[in-house]
């Protein structure tokens, strides 16, 4: 069964849409969930809720990439439940890490306008992406989407862990560089 096919079977609500969902897509969102929890049964707990949410979401939304779709459901949901057993634990490890990496490419803290803001960062973020090189992109949404330890994304790249960092900081100056020739404020680094 194809994508389409099973996002037709969501706007039926036909409950086998979330078994095909679960066959086809399953282990790609326990990947997605798994490099951002410690525990597998969290990730497993994060994949079920994805699920509920796509049911929940389709109708009325119609994703034009199914795998695009329930990969950023997993991966805000896992997110989200980290920060929880973070608050929790107040541990480290490689999440915080990589979103710390980026902290000197986000705008910094506003008001009200924060959501108008996050939305066009997002549309920023997404069009810097979409314009790099394919093994840059490959190398940039592997660490800073997918969680990889940089040493993972060298040895997936066939590059040193040092030429794989030098270019993930190379990316994050341009993305720096970028958002604010587009007028986007980010934050001053301290050193």
């Amino acid at each position: 069964m194809d994508d389409s096919e099973i996002v037709e079977l969501f706007w039926r609500r036909d409950q086998r849409a979330v078994d095909e969902t679960a066959d086809r897509y399953g282990a790609y969102c326990r990947a997605v969930a798994g490099r951002i929890l410690p525990s597998p049964q969290d990730a497993e707990e994060c994949v079920n809720d994805a699920l509920y949410r796509a049911w929940q979401s389709i109708p009325p939304q119609r994703p034009g990439s199914l795998p695009a779709f329930l990969g950023r459901l997993t991966r805000n949901l896992a997110l989200d439940r980290l920060r929880h057993l973070s608050a929790q634990k107040r541990g480290g490890g490689e999440v915080a890490l990589a979103l710390s990496e980026l902290e000197e490419c986000v705008p910094a803290p506003g008001g009200v306008e924060e959501m108008v803001e996050g939305r066009l960062l997002a549309q920023r973020l997404e069009r810097f992406v979409r314009a790099l090189p394919s093994v840059q992109r490959r190398v940039f949404l592997q660490r800073y989407w997918y969680l990889c330890p940089v040493k993972e994304v060298a040895v997936r790249n066939g590059m040193s862990v040092s030429k794989a960092a030098s270019m993930l900081h190379r990316l994050r100056k341009s993305l720096k560089k970028y958002l604010e020739e587009e007028g986007i404020v980010v934050y001053e680094q301290t050193e």
